[in-house]
């Protein structure tokens, strides 16, 4: 039970040590410091206060006249740090400053001043208790005596401290004194030692609580966020949209959107280099700071574009404000050196009766920086050409209904590969639109015209008889491929989906196994009750599920607990630019780590280059898909591409 005891007592007291009734005594103390020590766990919000509010339950409700929690540092000198203690003055707990301990430079290492309860507990991995220490030739030495007169002032004559083990690695220890020369018995500390276990276990659930926190918070900086400028980026720029567009609606007045540009902004970056063209954007960020507020947000939606919300304003009022906008923007700025007159120019949309979707008016005034009606010099409107746009998608799709009852999809595929083992695992299928008049439509282009319309029910139909037949046609071999195929949010609100799964996995006689759905966070959230119906039925069916496009949208870490997914698919948004923005990779790496604690598998879209590969594999990330592996393929082509770099990649990574 015991490490060894400091002082003049026995490494195990036991009841013989004092009367029955004493330790029975001791014994209810410490159950009753236990039991408050639970109830103090289950209301735990932070580290800090866990540790305080643990110290004053020792003292004030089992009646010891100290407690303490010093934490262990991994460094040459093994030196230890006092976090919290708490003392009893005139029968209340009361914290003590620790700063003066810390000043003597404590250890846990095998020397003179490392033989305390606390440093041997630490050091030994077990209980340790002194008994009678005023008596102790140990706490007379020099390094020790401010322990002993500590001892005095306070009246406390036997200390115990327990090891804060958790993973296996020692966080520090938990520290208690007693009035009585004779306490800590072998029952008392079996319960003050199930105390210590429960509180290192509140420390690390904190911690990784904390870490969950933190990496929520990187993930909504990075999803909604500009990292250069500070600004909302273009997600968050259209969730105002929508939200203002129903404030319009319902106040009966117009939305304007202005877009502003800088001109020559590449030209600049070539000439003066990506820093100095940096620099320039900042500063025209900070100018038009000036002219936002919680009426007219601003956002940075480009490369050298930014975005104004207008609310109430008509396209005359919005014109108007763009241009004294624009001709307060015209003073030099100075980058490297150099006073540049960088001009920028402005387009503005309106929505008179605030009806349009967000990405409609979103999309005329990005449309109406490059072919807007000029109104003056530098500023473009939109205008004459909704009907235009309402032309071009009802003809799109009309044309889409037709493609699929004259077979004019394709069923493409993207390779993924194992980054431990080298080896192909599968890829995921890829639907394009072979259009006899457009060419090859890529489903950025009918996806969301399809889901609009409800037709996007006959291209999944299209593309699970498809990849199902794909995968009958593969041979199984020692490492099985997997197919993953892309369920929208408006799969998920068809309640036969399941159902019509499993038919198909009969009809083509596919092992479930081999199957994976890929489902982006949107469609998480849309219905979340309903969608977890359809995630439960089809994992019942044996196949896997996968978060897509994880950090892009609604992105939170619950969803990985609550639904049954077994893997993540980190965003290329993330992914790509990671070897040079210290806040993308700090974002793969937490989901990384935190996929891993919650034994979901990862997977790294966008892997564009061998260094993203390397930096990957020594995150941990499981499995990669990208261009540098494989760029998207006819389906009938992987078997020979898989063949192709297996000899190539195989033998080299064993």
């Amino acid at each position: 039970m015991f490490n060894h005891a400091i002082g003049n007592g026995n490494a195990a007291p036991t009841v013989a040590n004092g009367s029955i009734s004493n330790a029975l005594e001791r014994s209810t103390r410490a159950f009753r410091t236990l039991s408050a020590g639970t109830r103090t766990l289950l209301r735990a919000t932070n580290e800090a206060q866990l540790l305080q509010d643990m110290c004053t339950v020792i003292v004030e409700t089992g009646g010891y006249r100290r407690a303490g929690v010093a934490y262990a540092s991994e460094d040459e000198q093994k030196s230890m740090r006092w976090v919290v203690q708490v003392g009893m003055n005139n029968g209340k707990a009361q914290p003590v400053d620790v700063s003066w301990l810390n000043a003597f430079g404590f250890t846990y290492a095998d020397i003179p001043a490392g033989r305390t309860a606390v440093g041997t507990a630490i050091r030994t991995r077990a209980p340790c208790v002194g008994r009678d220490i005023l008596n102790s030739p140990l706490y007379a030495e020099p390094q020790l005596a401010i322990f002993r007169q500590q001892a005095l002032d306070e009246g406390y004559a036997s200390v115990t401290a327990f090891p804060l083990v958790a993973d296996g690695h020692v966080l520090g220890a938990l520290f208690m004194a007693a009035a009585e020369p004779d306490a800590f018995h072998e029952e008392e500390v079996r319960l003050l030692a199930d105390m210590a276990d429960d509180l290192a276990f509140g420390i690390t659930s904190l911690r990784i609580r904390e870490l969950h926190r933190a990496a929520q918070a990187t993930i909504e900086k990075l999803a909604f966020f500009d990292t250069e400028s500070g600004l909302p980026n273009r997600t968050l720029q259209l969730q105002a949209i929508t939200a203002f567009l129903k404030q319009a609606r319902a106040e009966n007045v117009p939305l304007s959107l202005v877009h502003l540009k800088i001109s020559r902004f590449e030209e600049i970056s070539h000439v003066l280099g990506y820093q100095a063209a940096d620099q320039l954007m900042k500063e025209i960020a900070r100018r038009l700071s000036g002219w936002a507020s919680p009426e007219r947000p601003l956002a940075r939606i480009g490369e050298a574009c930014f975005s104004m919300i207008l609310h109430g304003a008509s396209m005359e009022d919005a014109t108007a404000f763009a241009h004294t906008v624009l001709q307060a923007l015209d003073d030099p700025i100075e980058v490297c050196g150099v006073a540049l007159d960088a001009p920028v120019h402005a387009s503005v949309a309106c929505d008179v009766a605030a009806a349009m979707a967000p990405e409609t008016l979103f999309r005329h005034a990005n449309a109406a920086l490059y072919h807007g009606t000029p109104v003056t010099d530098r500023v473009k409107v939109f205008a004459n050409a909704r009907a235009a746009d309402y032309a071009g998608r009802l003809s799109l799709l009309g044309d889409l209904r037709r493609a699929v009852e004259r077979n004019e999809l394709r069923l493409y595929c993207q390779p993924k590969v194992d980054m431990r083992s080298g080896k192909v695992t599968g890829a995921e299928a890829l639907v394009r639109w072979a259009h006899p008049r457009l060419g090859m439509v890529l489903p950025s282009h009918f996806i969301q015209l399809a889901e609009q319309s409800g037709m996007i029910t006959h291209v999944t139909n299209w593309v699970l008889n498809a990849a199902f037949s794909q995968l009958r046609a593969w041979p199984v071999d020692d490492t099985p491929q997997t197919l993953a195929i892309n369920i929208s949010a408006y799969d998920f609100r068809n309640p036969t989906i399941v159902r019509q799964i499993d038919n198909l996995l009969s009809a083509w006689r596919i092992d479930p196994a081999r199957v994976q759905f890929e489902l982006t966070e949107s469609a998480l959230i849309d219905d979340p009750g309903a969608t977890l119906v359809a995630l439960s039925g089809l994992k019942a069916l044996g196949v896997e599920l996968l978060i897509d496009d994880f950090g892009t949208g609604y992105s939170s870490l619950s969803y990985l607990q609550k639904f049954p997914v077994d893997g993540i698919k980190i965003d290329q948004s993330f992914v790509m630019p990671m070897l040079d923005s210290p806040d993308s990779a700090a974002i793969v790496r937490s989901t990384i780590e935190l996929g891993h604690t919650l034994s979901r598998h990862i997977v790294a879209e966008g892997v564009e280059s061998e260094a993203l590969w390397e930096r990957l594999a020594d995150e941990g990330c499981d499995v990669a898909q990208g261009y540098f592996i494989g760029e998207p393929m006819p389906i009938e082509d992987f078997p020979q591409w898989r063949a192709g770099w297996e000899a190539r990649h195989v033998p080299k990574i064993h």
